[in-house]
Protein backbone atom coordinates (compact mmCIF):
# COMPACT_ATOMS: atom_id res chain seq x y z
CA UNK A 1 0.00 0.00 0.00
CA UNK A 2 1.46 3.31 -1.11
CA UNK A 3 0.44 6.83 -0.08
CA UNK A 4 -0.11 8.73 -3.33
CA UNK A 5 -0.26 12.39 -2.29
CA UNK A 6 0.27 14.93 0.47
CA UNK A 7 2.73 15.04 3.32
CA UNK A 8 3.24 11.24 3.37
CA UNK A 9 3.47 10.89 -0.42
CA UNK A 10 5.54 7.89 -1.49
CA UNK A 11 5.53 6.11 1.86
CA UNK A 12 4.85 2.38 1.58
CA UNK A 13 2.92 0.74 4.39
CA UNK A 14 3.00 -3.04 4.68
CA UNK A 15 -0.01 -4.21 6.64
CA UNK A 16 0.11 -7.68 8.18
CA UNK A 17 -0.96 -10.41 5.75
CA UNK A 18 -3.24 -11.81 8.47
CA UNK A 19 -5.72 -8.93 8.16
CA UNK A 20 -9.00 -9.86 6.41
CA UNK A 21 -8.74 -7.08 3.82
CA UNK A 22 -8.64 -6.28 0.12
CA UNK A 23 -7.09 -2.81 -0.09
CA UNK A 24 -8.18 -0.41 -2.82
CA UNK A 25 -5.64 -0.57 -5.64
CA UNK A 26 -3.27 2.36 -6.13
CA UNK A 27 -4.73 3.02 -9.60
CA UNK A 28 -8.31 3.16 -8.33
CA UNK A 29 -7.31 5.18 -5.25
CA UNK A 30 -5.47 7.72 -7.38
CA UNK A 31 -8.49 8.15 -9.66
CA UNK A 32 -10.81 8.52 -6.66
CA UNK A 33 -8.62 11.13 -4.97
CA UNK A 34 -8.28 13.10 -8.20
CA UNK A 35 -12.07 13.41 -8.20
CA UNK A 36 -12.44 14.20 -4.49
CA UNK A 37 -9.43 16.52 -4.16
CA UNK A 38 -10.63 18.64 -7.10
CA UNK A 39 -14.16 18.86 -5.69
CA UNK A 40 -13.67 19.43 -1.96
CA UNK A 41 -11.49 21.69 0.17
CA UNK A 42 -9.88 19.03 2.34
CA UNK A 43 -8.72 21.60 4.92
CA UNK A 44 -12.33 22.08 6.00
CA UNK A 45 -13.72 18.60 5.26
CA UNK A 46 -14.78 15.83 7.56
CA UNK A 47 -14.74 12.31 6.18
CA UNK A 48 -16.03 8.93 7.27
CA UNK A 49 -14.18 5.78 6.18
CA UNK A 50 -16.37 2.69 6.60
CA UNK A 51 -14.79 -0.77 6.62
CA UNK A 52 -11.44 1.04 6.91
CA UNK A 53 -9.39 -2.19 6.91
CA UNK A 54 -5.72 -1.23 6.53
CA UNK A 55 -6.57 2.46 6.80
CA UNK A 56 -5.43 2.97 3.21
CA UNK A 57 -8.10 5.60 2.45
CA UNK A 58 -8.06 7.23 5.90
CA UNK A 59 -4.29 7.65 5.81
CA UNK A 60 -4.48 9.09 2.29
CA UNK A 61 -7.11 11.60 3.52
CA UNK A 62 -4.89 12.58 6.46
CA UNK A 63 -1.81 12.85 4.24
CA UNK A 64 -3.70 15.28 2.00
CA UNK A 65 -4.73 17.54 4.87
CA UNK A 66 -8.32 16.60 5.61
CA UNK A 67 -9.43 18.20 8.87
CA UNK A 68 -10.96 15.04 10.42
CA UNK A 69 -11.62 11.45 9.40
CA UNK A 70 -13.54 8.87 11.39
CA UNK A 71 -12.40 5.34 10.53
CA UNK A 72 -14.70 2.44 11.36
CA UNK A 73 -13.99 -1.29 11.29
CA UNK A 74 -15.12 -4.19 13.45
CA UNK A 75 -11.91 -6.21 13.16
CA UNK A 76 -9.58 -5.67 16.13
CA UNK A 77 -6.49 -6.43 14.05
CA UNK A 78 -7.40 -3.72 11.54
CA UNK A 79 -7.98 -1.15 14.27
CA UNK A 80 -4.70 -2.09 15.96
CA UNK A 81 -2.76 -1.78 12.67
CA UNK A 82 -4.28 1.61 11.76
CA UNK A 83 -3.64 2.87 15.30
CA UNK A 84 0.04 1.91 14.95
CA UNK A 85 0.29 3.96 11.73
CA UNK A 86 -1.64 6.87 13.27
CA UNK A 87 0.75 6.88 16.23
CA UNK A 88 3.90 6.49 14.12
CA UNK A 89 3.04 9.40 11.78
CA UNK A 90 1.15 11.48 14.39
CA UNK A 91 -2.04 11.54 12.31
CA UNK A 92 -4.19 13.23 14.94
CA UNK A 93 -6.93 13.91 12.38
CA UNK A 94 -7.85 10.19 12.33
CA UNK A 95 -10.34 8.97 14.93
CA UNK A 96 -10.72 5.20 15.13
CA UNK A 97 -13.99 3.46 15.99
CA UNK A 98 -14.18 -0.30 16.52
CA UNK A 99 -17.75 -1.08 15.52
CA UNK A 100 -20.01 -2.99 13.18
CA UNK A 101 -20.54 -0.56 10.31
CA UNK A 102 -24.28 -1.16 9.98
CA UNK A 103 -24.92 -0.62 13.70
CA UNK A 104 -22.67 2.46 13.55
CA UNK A 105 -24.70 3.89 10.63
CA UNK A 106 -27.98 3.25 12.47
CA UNK A 107 -26.85 5.05 15.63
CA UNK A 108 -24.50 7.76 14.36
CA UNK A 109 -25.72 11.36 14.18
CA UNK A 110 -22.77 13.38 12.81
CA UNK A 111 -22.68 14.36 9.16
CA UNK A 112 -19.75 14.38 6.74
CA UNK A 113 -18.79 15.94 3.42
CA UNK A 114 -17.24 12.67 2.22
CA UNK A 115 -18.21 9.13 3.19
CA UNK A 116 -16.23 6.26 1.71
CA UNK A 117 -17.28 2.63 2.14
CA UNK A 118 -15.21 -0.35 1.03
CA UNK A 119 -17.15 -3.36 2.32
CA UNK A 120 -16.12 -6.98 1.77
CA UNK A 121 -17.18 -7.79 -1.79
CA UNK A 122 -19.10 -10.91 -0.70
CA UNK A 123 -21.23 -8.95 1.77
CA UNK A 124 -24.88 -9.30 0.68
CA UNK A 125 -25.96 -6.11 2.50
CA UNK A 126 -23.85 -3.64 0.46
CA UNK A 127 -27.04 -1.94 -0.90
CA UNK A 128 -28.02 -1.05 2.69
CA UNK A 129 -25.09 1.40 2.94
CA UNK A 130 -26.59 4.14 0.70
CA UNK A 131 -30.00 3.51 2.24
CA UNK A 132 -28.75 4.01 5.81
CA UNK A 133 -26.67 7.07 4.90
CA UNK A 134 -29.72 8.66 3.27
CA UNK A 135 -32.16 7.65 6.02
CA UNK A 136 -29.96 9.01 8.81
CA UNK A 137 -28.86 12.14 6.90
CA UNK A 138 -25.16 11.45 7.40
CA UNK A 139 -24.03 13.60 4.45
CA UNK A 140 -23.79 17.38 4.57
CA UNK A 141 -25.26 19.47 1.77
CA UNK A 142 -23.16 18.86 -1.37
CA UNK A 143 -21.56 15.85 0.32
CA UNK A 144 -20.79 12.56 -1.41
CA UNK A 145 -20.99 8.89 -0.51
CA UNK A 146 -18.63 6.64 -2.46
CA UNK A 147 -19.16 2.89 -2.25
CA UNK A 148 -16.46 0.60 -3.63
CA UNK A 149 -17.95 -2.67 -4.83
CA UNK A 150 -17.45 -5.47 -7.34
CA UNK A 151 -18.15 -4.24 -10.87
CA UNK A 152 -20.83 -6.92 -11.34
CA UNK A 153 -22.94 -5.40 -8.52
CA UNK A 154 -25.24 -2.60 -9.67
CA UNK A 155 -26.27 0.06 -7.13
CA UNK A 156 -28.01 2.45 -9.54
CA UNK A 157 -31.41 1.79 -7.96
CA UNK A 158 -30.31 3.05 -4.54
CA UNK A 159 -31.32 6.49 -3.16
CA UNK A 160 -29.12 9.39 -4.27
CA UNK A 161 -27.28 7.42 -6.97
CA UNK A 162 -25.44 9.67 -9.43
CA UNK A 163 -22.83 7.60 -11.29
CA UNK A 164 -20.50 4.58 -11.28
CA UNK A 165 -16.88 4.56 -12.38
CA UNK A 166 -15.32 1.21 -13.16
CA UNK A 167 -11.69 0.27 -12.52
CA UNK A 168 -11.31 -3.36 -13.62
CA UNK A 169 -13.15 -5.69 -11.24
CA UNK A 170 -13.83 -2.81 -8.82
CA UNK A 171 -16.23 0.08 -9.22
CA UNK A 172 -16.96 3.25 -7.29
CA UNK A 173 -20.62 4.26 -7.12
CA UNK A 174 -21.29 7.87 -6.12
CA UNK A 175 -24.33 9.08 -4.20
CA UNK A 176 -25.50 12.62 -3.43
CA UNK A 177 -28.49 13.58 -1.33
CA UNK A 178 -30.25 16.91 -1.36
CA UNK A 179 -31.93 17.99 1.88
Amino acid sequence: MRIIGGKLKGIRLNAPASLPVRPTTDMAKEALFNILYNTYDFDSCKALDLFCGTGNISIEFASRGISHVTSVDKHSGCIYWVKSVVDKYKLTEIELQKADVFKFLEQHTKSYQIIFADPPYDLPTIPLIPQLVAKNKLLTENGVLVVEHPSLLKLNDQPGYSETRRYGNSSFSFFNYTP
